[in-house]
């Protein structure tokens, strides 16, 4: 797995986590944000185009209700749109549960993280609050 999103602890690292019963928990917000961006797969032709969703995990990595967008710059019509929004949203319910490492699990807790998914990698980011 890996995340495609911009984190306030850092960039995207050049870690490829696997996934499977032989990975190892996810200890920073860089290899979370690696682990969702593995399940990213943007639909075609739409270069210029970005979604940013909030969510949030519970302390075993699920996730606390639907990511929700909270900017959408999507090139075309509303098919579309609607058709990149959901492509994003599933590329993080797909990829979850995630395994957290227990110093990551004891503090990731209901925060809210936004994260943009478009045509290049980034890393989670917690929102202020």
């Amino acid at each position: 797995m890996r995340i495609f999103a911009r984190l306030a602890f850092g960039g995207v690292s050049a870690i490829s986590v696997v996934a499977g019963a032989n990975a190892e928990p996810l200890r920073t917000m860089d290899e979370v944000g690696a682990a969702l961006e593995a399940c990213w797969t943007p639909p075609p032709d739409m270069p210029n185009s970005s979604v940013t969703l909030s969510f949030s995990f519970n302390r075993d990595g699920a996730l606390i209700g639907t990511p929700r967008p909270t900017e959408i710059k999507v090139e075309g019509d509303g098919q579309a749109r609607q058709q990149f929004v959901e492509a994003a949203i599933a590329a993080v319910e797909n990829c979850t549960p995630l395994d957290f490492s227990p110093a990551i699990a004891d503090g990731i807790g209901g925060t809210v993280f936004t994260m943009p998914f478009g045509p290049t990698p980034a890393v989670p980011t917690a929102e202020p609050g």
